[in-house]
């Protein structure tokens, strides 16, 4: 195998998987405050719809990136008054938010079925982008991808190097005694979700507007819940989400290959593959923390209603 093929290889994994490492490290916000959102398929598959309209209509990738994150930022909003200002139950509000963000999506979209777009453009510095091996890797993808690479260092270092990560660590493992300390708890979850909400909102955007670019109403296709299992699998910390998204990517692009081999398996269970290996690997890791307890925040899933 030569190393074009490895390189091309590598790419197509890395940009399979930029979509799940956008929404994962969102929602590893937001479940880090003790938020539980399930609605991350819906926010993801409006994004891809309006992200989509929004670039078409203004004619800039840029906007439509914008306007996906913003979507998605909407429906984050709308969970966050339920749940942090309401105490709506997060699991049956989560629910709700993807069904309503699947048929937003639907009405959103109506118009854009079947057209198509210019993908987003992708960097290229003369010299390092021709680089044999890496060259297309490292300095030949689109702008997404670096934000996801951002995104993952950018969320690693708060949460484990400033203050007020730590604030929102402690929020998540014990609401009670950080409202009792002073902490704005409401405020921290609230900021958290929203984060959320727009990380989701663009990781649709980048399906429509990147990855394939065009729209079609369910692109998503259970994107948002793999992101949500790769949290766990990655133990509420960032870089293992990236690594998480990689292995999934990685599976992804194996079963088209394995499809375009034809070696006489059924597409539809070629298809399954990535998905059961994010299940066998929940599965097993949750086996080997059977002894030692869950690492998942304290407070996450439980409502918060402040005494005083």
């Amino acid at each position: 195998m030569t190393l074009d093929v490895v390189q091309m290889v590598l790419v197509t994994v890395l940009t399979a998987s930029t979509p799940l490492i956008l929404a994962a490290i969102g929602e590893l916000m937001a479940e880090r405050s003790g938020v539980l959102n399930l609605g991350v398929e819906g926010m993801m598959v409006l994004g891809a719809a309006a992200g989509f309209a929004v670039a078409v209509e203004t004619g800039s990738t840029l906007l439509g990136a914008l306007g996906g994150a913003g979507a998605g930022l909407a429906l984050s909003a709308l969970f966050g008054l339920l749940t942090i200002g309401l105490a709506a139950n997060q699991v049956a509000s989560g629910l709700a938010l993807t069904i309503l963000g699947l048929g937003l999506s639907g009405l959103v979209g109506v118009s854009y079925v079947g057209m198509k777009r210019d993908p987003a453009p992708a960097l290229h510095l003369p010299v390092l982008s021709d680089l044999p091996g890496v060259g297309r890797l490292l300095f030949g993808q689109d702008a997404f991808v670096y934000a996801a690479v951002a995104l993952v260092a950018g969320v690693s270092w708060f949460l484990w190097r400033t203050r007020a990560g730590l604030t929102l660590r402690a929020i998540g493992d014990d609401h009670t005694a950080t409202h009792a300390l002073g902490l704005p708890v409401r405020r921290v979850r609230v900021l958290s979700v929203l984060f959320g909400g727009a990380c989701a909102g663009l990781a649709g955007a980048y399906l429509s507007l990147a990855y394939t670019p065009f729209w079609s109403p369910g692109m998503t296709a259970g994107r948002g819940w793999i992101a949500l299992a790769l949290v766990v699998f990655a133990s509420w910390r960032p870089l293992r989400v990236a690594a998480g998204a990689l292995l999934f990517g990685g599976t992804t692009v194996l079963q088209l290959h394995a499809q375009a081999a034809s070696l006489g398996l059924p597409g539809q269970a070629l298809s399954a593959v990535p998905y059961l290996a994010t299940i066998l690997a929940l599965v097993l890791l949750s086996l080997g923390r059977r002894r030692g307890g869950s690492l998942a925040p304290a407070a996450l899933g439980r409502d918060f209603t402040p005494s005083r």
